[in-house]
C-alpha cells in the first residue's frame, strides 16, 4: 500500500518512480543523475540540463505556465507544481511515485528500480 504524501497542481502527465534529489542552490545540480526526480523551489532555464536527466520534476512554486511544467511537456516527462513545501517534505534520496496527471505523490518503498510506470 502506497502513502499520499504530497499533493500539487499537475503540470504534465504521467506516472514515474524514483529517488528525490532536492535541490535548493544551483551549486547542486551536479549531483542530479539520470531517472532521478528533480525537486526544487522554483525552475530556472539554468537548470535544463539537470532536467534532460530526470524522470519527473516537483516544485514549491509555479502553476501550469511556469517554466518547469514548459520543460517538462516539451521533454515528455511528468511534472506537479506548486505543492508549497516540497523541497521541506521529500526526503533527499527518499523513493517516490510521483503522479503528473492527478498532482499527486506517493512514497515507494517497494521500488527498487527506476522505471517508467507501464513501460
Amino acid at each position: 500500500m502506497t502513502t499520499l504524501i504530497l499533493t500539487g497542481i499537475p503540470a504534465s502527465m504521467g506516472v514515474v518512480s524514483g529517488p528525490v534529489k532536492v535541490v535548493t542552490d544551483l551549486s547542486m545540480l551536479s549531483s542530479i543523475e539520470s531517472g532521478d526526480i528533480l525537486v526544487t523551489g522554483m525552475a530556472s532555464p539554468d537548470m535544463i540540463l539537470a532536467m534532460r536527466k530526470v524522470v519527473g520534476i516537483i516544485t514549491d512554486r509555479g502553476g501550469a505556465t511556469c517554466h518547469a511544467a514548459s520543460v517538462a511537456r516539451e521533454l515528455g516527462i511528468p511534472c506537479i507544481v506548486g505543492t508549497n513545501n516540497a523541497t521541506k517534505i521529500l526526503p533527499n534520496g527518499g523513493r517516490i511515485i510521483m503522479d503528473g496527471t492527478t498532482g499527486e505523490v506517493y512514497e515507494a518503498p517497494e521500488y527498487t528500480h527506476n522505471e517508467k510506470e507501464g513501460q
